[in-house]
């Protein structure tokens, strides 16, 4: 009895599409990809491993960029960190941490094949003149999840984009 019930529910879960976290949902369009940003970027770091991690795309370096099938660029990031409330005395009581990020994927001809995208995102972060060191590690970490969840957002993007084939756009026109 407990075996069909569990079947039954494996079916149920199946069938409303449910899938773990990270599984499938990373595979993308392109066989080989170019993140044409600095080795040392967080952004690039992290994208290169949730995308070796999908294992469906080949990450290509800076020499072999021409043969790459897709080209990730960034068009901009914008990290701001704005006064959110004050209190009677005039000290800071919470920042606003605000990171604004744009980015688009071409081919190695220079036709675009994902349109400029862009992510905002927002974490509010209180502040007490007492406790500085804890508030630095804590904005960092927010900063650090704030990366992460970027990431999260430009795979997810990537995945459920479908690319336009600039081919066919010129064959129309």
């Amino acid at each position: 009895m407990r075996f069909l019930l569990a079947l039954i529910l494996a079916a149920a879960l199946t069938g409303c599409g449910f899938h773990l976290r990270g599984v499938g949902s990373g595979n993308l369009p392109y066989k080989t990809m170019y993140i044409a940003l600095p080795e040392t970027a967080e952004v690039n770091i992290w994208l290169q491993r949730y995308i070796k991690a999908s294992g469906s795309t080949t990450i290509v370096d800076e020499n072999d960029a021409k043969e790459a099938d897709a080209i990730f660029q960034q068009l901009g990031d914008s990290r701001q960190k704005t006064i959110l409330s004050v209190n009677a005395q005039g000290r800071v009581r919470e920042y606003r941490l605000q990171l604004d990020y744009r980015f688009r994927v071409v081919n190695q001809k220079g036709q675009v094949l994902v349109p400029p995208n862009e992510i905002n995102l927002t974490r509010d972060i209180t502040f007490d003149d007492s406790n500085v060191l804890a508030k630095d590690l804590e904005e960092g970490l927010l900063w650090r999840d704030m990366n992460n969840d970027l990431v999260n957002q430009i795979m997810r993007r990537l995945s459920i984009i479908k690319p336009k084939n600039p081919d066919l756009e010129e064959d129309e026109e």
